[in-house]
């Protein structure tokens, strides 16, 4: 009689319920849970989408070496980022949705009878929905023809039996740890030297940049151990990425960061810069007539951790962020008081767009249709049409919008009220305020869980991080941090809270 780990094993290497003969009762209903139902009309799948159908499909990305995160059942960007990639490669197009063509290609389900048939063995020839991959793709792109059939998990399956499926599918896959069931955070790690940072943001891939400003001139690079992994200093010469205007040295003053959707390149924003042909410097108090001097965004290699390229933005660029689709970097101007455009396929401004007084927080839908920015001004939030740019508004959702989470659905919209010191929840299909909560004194920046059931809001002058639940906007535990928390990052690998204190630390809680 074979246990559970040989059925586990029977699962990995394709046996089918035909060949387990052997197997007890229980066990060969499990395994013919788990092969696959091959049902064409598999609901499409999206960014925000959730359940057993995402998880299937992360585990098939996983097999054919696309996806390598360990949270499944939950289509966020890196998911959405896996989807293109793969697209891209069989000649489909790369729209990050998983439709009945993708699924196809993923052998999710089988081909449908106008489509022509793809070959098991030998190995796939280019059909008309399948062309080959390029040359220059390492084999895991295509599997090989002894490969077994996909299987398909059945996720109502026991939790340890999922985990330990995916264990022995890829013996790399770490589970995210639980959640504390009281939704307490605890302190994990304090991180000191010679840094005050101004925000902390996750790679998504295991790395977390710290913005030190004008104070430190450096961003310091972290891993998930805690361990410093670089300081690039913020020092550049405009020469050596075409621009003749600006001789000699400059220095900038790292504020933000944002990054692409696969984590390869990170886009950090300067406050100003320092250098021949700077004169007219920015401030928290400006406007356009002031005509201060525009400032540049780096664009830094995540594998090399070089500054790669330079791009000029606005004046006192205080927030950006990448589109989920990677086609663009939104960059909001204080002084400027608009947004910049940046193409990332030629790494430039393409636009600037008048926004109004004090432009601050973004954020974008999962498909990159609409972006929105918090105006600081005013009691409005910008929503910008990312196709042909057009704008509308958001009114009365407070006083001084200061910064934007969206939840993974696209259905609400949550902002810090600078002018009232309250976080409030805006359903995005009215455009109303449904929900406004205080956490303590100054909410500034926040982050949102991947699941989209959380936010992190770190209240500046109380000196703490609160953990809010989206679904009531209850805050359900708050924890003390250094002095004058100001950024806040979420690593859904290991549920982890980083938060920038200004006063020259980051503090990891454990969620």
């Amino acid at each position: 009689m074979l246990g559970l780990p040989c059925a586990i094993a029977l699962l990995l290497t394709g046996v089918t319920v035909a060949s387990a003969e052997s197997l007890t009762n229980r066990e060969t209903q499990i395994v013919a849970r788990a092969t696959p139902t091959q049902n064409p009309t598999s609901p499409v799948l999206r960014r925000g989408s959730r359940g057993q159908d995402v998880a299937e499909l992360q585990i098939r990305l996983r097999e054919l070496g696309y996806f390598n995160n360990p949270n499944l059942g939950n289509f966020g960007p890196i998911t959405q980022q896996a989807v293109r990639q793969f697209q891209s490669d069989r000649g489909l197009r790369p729209d990050g949705i998983v439709g009945q063509e993708t699924r196809q290609a993923l052998a999710l389900i089988p081909p449908s009878p106008k489509t022509p048939e793809v070959p098991t063995t030998p190995p796939p020839q280019p059909t008309a929905t399948q062309p080959p991959p390029p040359a220059a793709k390492p084999p895991a792109a295509k599997p090989p023809a002894a490969k077994p059939p996909a299987i398909n998990i059945n996720y109502n399956l026991p939790k340890g039996f999922q985990t330990a499926i995916a264990l022995l599918k890829n013996p790399s896959f770490v589970e995210a740890p639980p959640r504390d069931p009281s939704g307490k955070m605890s302190h994990v790690k304090t991180i000191t030297g010679p840094i005050a940072p101004k925000s902390i943001v996750h790679s998504g891939q295991g790395l977390f940049f710290a913005q030190n400003m004008m104070y430190r001139h450096t961003i310091t690079v972290y891993d998930r151990n805690f361990d410093l992994v670089k300081t690039i200093p913020d020092s550049i010469k405009f020469s050596d990425f075409g621009f003749s205007k600006f001789t000699g040295n400059h220095r900038g003053s790292p504020v933000e960061a944002s990054f692409s959707p696969d984590g390869k390149y990170a886009y950090v924003a300067n406050y100003k810069m320092y250098g021949s042909g700077f004169s007219r410097p920015g401030n928290d108090r400006c406007s356009p007539a002031g005509r201060h001097d525009d400032s540049f965004m780096y664009k830094i290699n995540t594998e090399t951790l070089n500054i790669e390229q330079v791009i000029q933005v606005g004046p006192v660029p205080k927030f950006n962020t990448v589109t989920p689709d990677g086609r663009f970097v939104l960059v909001s101007n204080w002084c400027g008081w608009d947004l910049s455009i940046v193409d990332t396929q030629i790494d430039q401004e393409i636009k600037r767009l008048k926004i109004g007084r004090y432009p601050r927080g973004i954020a974008v839908d999962s498909n990159s249709e609409f972006a929105y920015v918090a105006v600081m001004g005013s009691t409005q939030i910008a929503k910008i049409n990312l196709n042909d740019f057009s704008l509308t508004w958001l009114n009365n959702v407070g006083r001084s919008p200061r910064h934007l989470n969206i939840d993974p659905q696209g259905k609400f919209l949550y902002t810090t009220l600078n002018g009232e010191g309250t976080v409030a929840k805006i359903n995005l299909e009215t455009g109303k305020v449904i929900r406004r909560i205080s956490t303590g004194s100054a909410p500034r920046s926040m982050a949102i869980s991947d699941d989209g059931q959380f936010l992190y809001v770190v209240n500046y002058h109380s000196n703490s991080m609160s953990k809010v639940r989206t679904e009531d906007m209850r805050v359900i535990h708050t924890v003390r941090t250094n002095h004058r928390p100001i950024g806040v990052t979420y690593d859904p690998h290991k549920r982890q809270v980083w938060v920038a204190c200004y006063s020259g630390s980051v503090m990891v809680f454990q969620d």
